[in-house]
């Protein structure tokens, strides 16, 4: 059995994570409102750091397979700060697409244990999306 020892470091870490991902969804339903969506991301960014350490987080950046997608986050986060929220969370999304495209086949596995979204995702058409991906679990 794999255990997971959760400090007060990861939990703060995981505690940012989330206010950074509520925070970007307040700003994307607030039309785009380019404070709320510069206070997420600052929050995601330091949440994610605290939560996996600054080596591990630099590391994971500056993979030669994840520079496209560190590059396209780090300049639409750059354009979420000038005030360019819409261009910025494009570039942003894409590049978060890119950096964790790694991590899909082991959430298509998870995903469909947690109560209510698994649920969710047992529905037909969700379910065949999922199964597609569920054979390719990658460890972590």
């Amino acid at each position: 059995m794999i255990t997971f020892e959760m400090n007060d470091r990861k939990k703060i870490g995981l505690g940012l994570t989330t206010c950074g991902v509520v925070f970007s969804t307040l700003g994307i339903m607030f039309f785009f409102d380019k404070g709320l969506i510069a206070m997420g991301n600052i929050l995601f960014f330091s949440g994610l750091t605290l939560t996996i350490g600054v080596t591990s987080t630099l590391r994971f950046l500056i993979k030669p397979r994840n520079l496209k997608g560190s590059t396209s986050f780090g300049v639409g986060f750059f354009l979420v700060i000038i005030g360019w929220p819409i261009l910025g969370m494009i570039l942003e999304a894409y590049g978060f697409v890119v950096l964790f495209r790694g991590f899909w086949p082991t959430l298509s596995v998870f995903l469909p244990q947690v109560p209510v979204l698994g649920w969710l995702i047992r529905l037909p058409y969700i379910k065949s999306f999922f199964d597609q991906n569920s054979s390719k679990r990658v460890p972590v």
